[in-house]
């Protein structure tokens, strides 16, 4: 990356007061604890710096007046000053030590878990999974638990030299003022590069979120790479996610490297020039040597703070970067719920003129859709990848709200609809079944919490899964794995399939739930469907038209409108896109079997 910049359109840093106001919100209830522990720092910090001026009193009186009382006074002070300076820091460090600080990442992490709960899905979806849990663990523990100990160490490299120049200005204005000579010049340094690594650290944490997303998708994925033997072809991108992360970090270190060499070279120079300025005032006669011997003491113990000031700022830009990542999660409204709340008088479904385009794409996805489901029926959606058939029934969920006209369940706008009382109105079998690494029991009762065991087993009869659950290991404690991996593709649906017959919700919708299935799976959950659809507003998403011939309904679905509509024997028998795709799914079945 040599010769390269960081790009400019990155954000820059966020205003010290912001970010200030970020943290406290951040620890919440915590808030005045937390102002009071950094406000404990802050006391440490200039408490150890009359501490360390307090040496010069010391040393002048032992080595240039032998005022040995005088002596033993001052160091008696600088032994009570250092002393009232430890306390401080740690009574301020408690916050960290007894708890609070890992209770306010807990309730973050909390929030943050809220939060993707309540936003809409169509947003949740645009985050990588990998990237979503690098906020919740690393951003936080960025955010909050190294927040203290930062602090710290810049009130040491800033506020330490400061009081100690100002209380030595007191004692002898020169000594004061060679100590004063060295801080100014940090302040400068330190505004001067802030925004180059506040657009750096952020870049680093991009590529951090892009690395965790690419490495739990590549791990998630390898069982299918290894099958197709694409897992050396991905491991090559995910290797140049990592080569990409490498130059990032390299590039912040290369440019790093100048403004550091600077920072340290300034404050050796202003050592240089205050031990010269320091003699020229002994050979002056206008200081005594003692002095200049305890400042010597002094700057020693205070230049390694000040050298490394610019890196302690850093870790805090990584701090401010993590904050406003959280910050922008969080400011993600959830769907509004427009008032009056209202019940559904029925479980008929309706679309009025119903238009929705996803963020970013250059066409709406549903283009004026009109549509009735009738209460009790089975309505089939069919049309080609990407007609709108699924935005059709992400809608019915609720995962967005459409941008033009409206949605209705039993004559109710869904925005009326309270959410808890729409999640219970529908259930979902979808083509891709996510299970939990958890036991077959717990998987299916998760539709219904409170279910009995004897519902669970009732729901997973009808759902044909009891053959293949009496086969596990463990039987109904079996834990399926991450993702439901140690059952067959067939066996996760009917778990699926299980779920809903126990949820017993009025609305159910299958996406295309046989569309991977091999024959025998496909006629298993075909009967587990069967029990299922019963006495419900049924809606399927259809890739195979044979399966839905028997819908009430079959609404044709093609570039965002429902171009027809009827019974399978109705559009059969007019020319259009339906009748089309059924011939030509006829002589695929036709030139298969010739084959």
């Amino acid at each position: 990356m040599t010769g390269r910049t960081i790009p400019a359109g990155r954000p820059g840093p966020t205003a010290i007061r912001e970010t200030w106001r970020q943290l406290q919100d951040s620890v919440g209830e915590d808030a005045p604890r937390l102002r009071a522990a950094i406000l404990g720092l802050l006391l440490a910090a200039a408490l150890q710096g009359l501490a360390l001026a307090a040496i010069a009193p010391v040393l002048v009186a032992a080595f240039d007046g032998r005022d040995w009382p005088g002596a033993l006074r001052w160091l008696g002070i600088c032994t009570i000053l250092m002393v009232a300076a430890t306390a401080a820091r740690w009574w301020a460090q408690g916050f960290d030590f007894n708890g609070r600080m890992a209770a306010a990442t807990h309730r973050v992490r909390l929030r943050l878990g809220e939060q993707m709960r309540r936003m809409p899905l169509e947003m949740l979806h645009g985050h990588r999974t990998g990237e979503l849990n690098s906020m919740v663990i690393n951003n936080v523990d960025e955010n909050l638990l190294t927040t203290l100990t930062i602090l710290n160490l810049i009130f040491i490299s800033v506020v330490t030299p400061l009081v100690t120049g100002l209380a030595l200005l007191v004692l002898d204005w020169r000594a004061g003022l060679l100590v004063l000579v060295v801080f100014p010049a940090i302040l400068p340094l330190y505004r001067w590069r802030r925004p180059a690594i506040g657009r750096g650290k952020r870049i680093l944490g991009a590529a951090h979120q892009q690395a965790n997303a690419d490495v739990l998708e590549y791990t998630q994925g390898l069982p299918v790479l290894r099958a197709a033997l694409q897992a050396g072809a991905r491991a090559g991108r995910l290797e140049r996610t990592f080569r990409k992360l490498e130059e990032i970090q390299i590039y912040g270190h290369r440019k790093g490297e100048k403004p550091n060499l600077i920072v340290s070279t300034v404050v050796e120079l202003g050592l240089v020039l205050m031990l010269g300025l320091g003699v020229a005032f002994v050979v002056a006669g206008e200081m005594d040597l003692a002095l200049l011997a305890a400042l010597l003491v002094i700057v020693v113990r205070l230049s390694e703070p000040l050298a490394t000031f610019i890196l302690y700022t850093a870790i805090l830009e990584l701090i401010e970067a993590a904050l406003d990542r959280i910050k922008a999660l969080l400011a993600i409204s959830p769907l509004d719920q427009a008032l009056p709340a209202r019940t559904p008088a029925h479980c008929g479904i309706r679309f009025e003129a119903a238009s929705f385009a996803y963020a970013g794409a250059d066409a709406p996805a549903l283009r004026d859709v009109d549509l009735t489901i009738p209460e009790g029926s089975l309505t089939a959606f069919v049309g080609p990848s990407g007609s709108g058939k699924t935005t059709l029934a992400r809608l019915i969920l609720r995962h967005a709200d459409p941008q033009k006209g409206r949605i209705l369940i039993g004559g109710a706008d869904l925005r009326q609809i309270p959410e808890s009382a729409l999640r219970g109105m529908l259930s979902v079998v979808f083509q891709d079944v996510h299970l939990f690494n958890d036991t077959v029991m717990a998987n299916i009762r998760m539709a219904r919490p409170d279910a009995t065991e004897a519902e669970v087993r009732e729901a997973a009869r009808a759902a044909q899964c009891l053959d293949f659950i009496e086969r596990l290991p463990l039987g109904w404690n079996t834990p399926l794995g991450e993702i439901g991996s140690r059952l067959s593709g067939g066996e996760r649906q009917r778990i699926s399939i299980a779920r809903a017959l126990l949820k017993d919700a009025p609305i159910l919708i299958l996406d295309e739930p046989t569309a991977a299935l091999d024959t025998e799976s496909e006629r298993a959950v075909q009967r587990a469907i069967d029990a299922v659809v019963r006495d419900r507003t049924v809606i399927v998403i259809a890739h195979r038209l044979s399966t839905i011939a028997g819908a009430d309904q079959i609404a044709v679905v093609d570039d965002g409108r429902v171009v027809q509509l009827g019974t399978h024997s109705a559009l059969l028998a007019r020319p259009g896109r339906y009748r089309a795709m059924w011939e030509a799914q006829l002589a695929a079945k036709i030139w298969s079997g010739r084959a």
